[in-house]
């Protein structure tokens, strides 16, 4: 599935329209249809529920009238709060407020009311529906809708948005003025790019995507959209099992983890890639550390290196390492290896030598601040991890919130210019390729902004770059199945009390899920 911008969408409903001859009505109706089929799958039957409909005057109140004759055909007790006068509604949204008042009645349809009344309307209402502004806002909300929207947040009632949630700018995400806060957001077509940046995450609820007809070859006809990721479309990636199969078709992961009090880091990592499926994990790890690995994991395998005095690797490691790195499938590097200068400079040589598919995260990272033309030398797209501040320390910032203002657009420019696939982490983890594609996960939540989530990811991709899954599907591959498998644990304990471990006893299901033709949607 792509997400697309405003104007792409525009473009795709201007094309389905024009060439491909479907009328604009019959793309509202399905649009109301998609949303009642949505509400009634997140909420349950609706009969007799009160469900009050915001509508603004262009096409999405349009949408709005739709979903409100298709409630009332099923029994809901519907009223329709339009924020402009009848007068004011102009071609395909005028034919829908007739249909519905043909039926309704005009006392149905409540125009331009005050913000008292609107408040004691969404006291009253068992369930809401935004269907004030479309995806073409880009100025502050005033007036009327500024009330519409601080009424609809007031109300425990929750909250359904069409398309967009009203005041979420659609391609950036950000709030304009002001922002309905939506429990579910049914987007029409394909999702909308605002609904994964900024703001716009927590605004948007749970994400339920409607089809609307858009022909399919329109939108592969887009130029560079940003692909959401799901299950069909990573299920062909993960490897096979066959029944011949032994540990050594599985491959060898290889990660190099551990420093003094951080051992957690290394082992986490190392349980993540056997996880994932890797056949066989060795942790390369600094002696004194060594015994702390291997008793977290009774399966891996360890190699102690020699030390510097701080129990962080040294110099002395090097043609360990060396060698280390030409006997393994693939390498996840940096989790808990500390930033002392002399593991860094460890680091850095081995970057720069490293001919096996890599995964570069945490300290290892942060090595490479002020250094990272290495990443032009590796012979593979190497995979680099980081969280914002990583970034920011990677671009030379002093804090991540520039990094954090235009996530997407620092994504895509590191990867080409260090020809790098990078996994920006965060609230909705980007995937950028050096050539241009971009990838985004629905998966993931509050829950894992937690110490030791970012080392499992590490060993979730070092498992599946050791199978032979390519850079690029091995990243996107495990930055949507990391983030459904912390959307599972977070139904068993909760965002407050999510660990990182607790990823790992929910990643075979996570697994299962994609295999077993991908039914879970978080």
């Amino acid at each position: 599935m792509k997400i697309v911008t405003a104007h792409q969408m525009r473009e795709l409903d201007r094309r389905t329209i024009h060439e491909a001859g479907v009328p604009g009505t019959t793309l509202m109706e399905r649009a109301g249809s998609g949303v009642v089929s949505a509400m009634k799958e997140t909420f349950g039957p609706l009969k007799g529920k009160t469900v009050t409909v915001f509508c603004g005057k262009g096409n999405n109140g349009g949408d709005g009238f739709v979903v409100a004759r298709l409630l009332r055909q099923q029994r809901s007790v519907v009223q329709v709060c339009l924020l402009a006068q009848t007068r004011d509604l102009k071609g395909d949204a005028k034919l829908m407020y007739q249909r519905f008042i043909k039926g309704a009645g005009r006392s149905s349809v409540l125009s331009a009311p005050s913000a008292d009344h609107m408040h004691q309307l969404v006291r009253h209402s068992h369930v809401l529906v935004d269907a004030l502004l479309g995806t073409g806002t880009s100025s502050p909300i005033t007036g009327l809708y500024h009330e519409a929207i601080h009424a609809m947040n007031a109300s425990e009632a929750p909250t359904v948005a069409v398309d967009i949630p009203s005041g979420i700018d659609a391609d950036t995400g950000a709030t304009l003025g002001t922002a309905v806060h939506a429990h579910l957001t049914v987007t029409l077509g394909n999702p909308k790019l605002g609904l994964f940046l900024g703001a716009g995450i927590d605004h948007v609820g749970r994400l339920h995507c409607a089809d609307i007809g858009i022909p399919a070859q329109y939108v592969e006809d887009l130029r560079l959209p940003i692909a959401l990721l799901t299950p069909p479309t990573i299920r062909p990636w993960l490897p096979k099992r066959p029944a011949s199969a032994h540990k050594g078709t599985f491959g060898h992961a290889g990660i190099i983890a551990g420093s003094s009090g951080k051992s957690g880091a290394a082992a986490l990592a190392a349980k993540a890639a056997f996880r994932a499926g890797a056949g066989l994990v060795t942790v390369a790890t600094p002696a004194g550390v060594q015994a702390g690995v291997a008793s977290g994991v009774p399966e891996v395998m360890t190699l102690p290196l020699p030390e510097t005095a701080e129990s962080t690797l040294s110099r002395q490691a090097l043609p360990q390492l060396q060698t280390f790195l030409q006997s393994r499938n693939a390498i996840g590097m940096g989790p808990g290896l500390s930033t002392h200068a002399e593991t860094a400079e460890v680091i850095r040589t081995l970057i720069a030598r490293c001919e096996r598919p890599i995964v570069i995260d945490a300290d290892a990272l942060n090595a490479l601040a002020g250094h990272t033309s290495l990443l032009r030398s590796c012979p593979l797209s190497p995979i680099v991890t980081p969280h914002p501040g990583e970034m920011a320390r990677l671009l030379g910032e002093s804090t991540a919130t520039t990094v954090n203002l235009d996530r997407l657009g620092i994504a895509q420019d590191f990867a080409r210019t260090h020809s790098s696939i990078v996994v920006l982490k965060g609230a909705r983890t980007i995937v950028a390729h050096p050539h241009g594609a971009t990838a985004m996960t629905p998966t993931g939540n509050p829950g894992m902004a937690t110490a030791g989530t970012g080392d499992v990811l590490t060993g979730i991709l070092a498992g599946l770059l050791a199978q032979g899954v390519s850079p690029w599907e091995a990243a996107q591959s495990g930055v949507y199945l990391h983030g459904l498998a912390g959307d599972l644990a977070a139904q068993a304990y909760g965002y407050p009390s999510l660990m990182a471990g607790d990823l790992l006893v929910y990643l075979p299901q996570a697994i299962t899920h994609v295999l077993d033709a991908g039914a879970y949607r978080p």
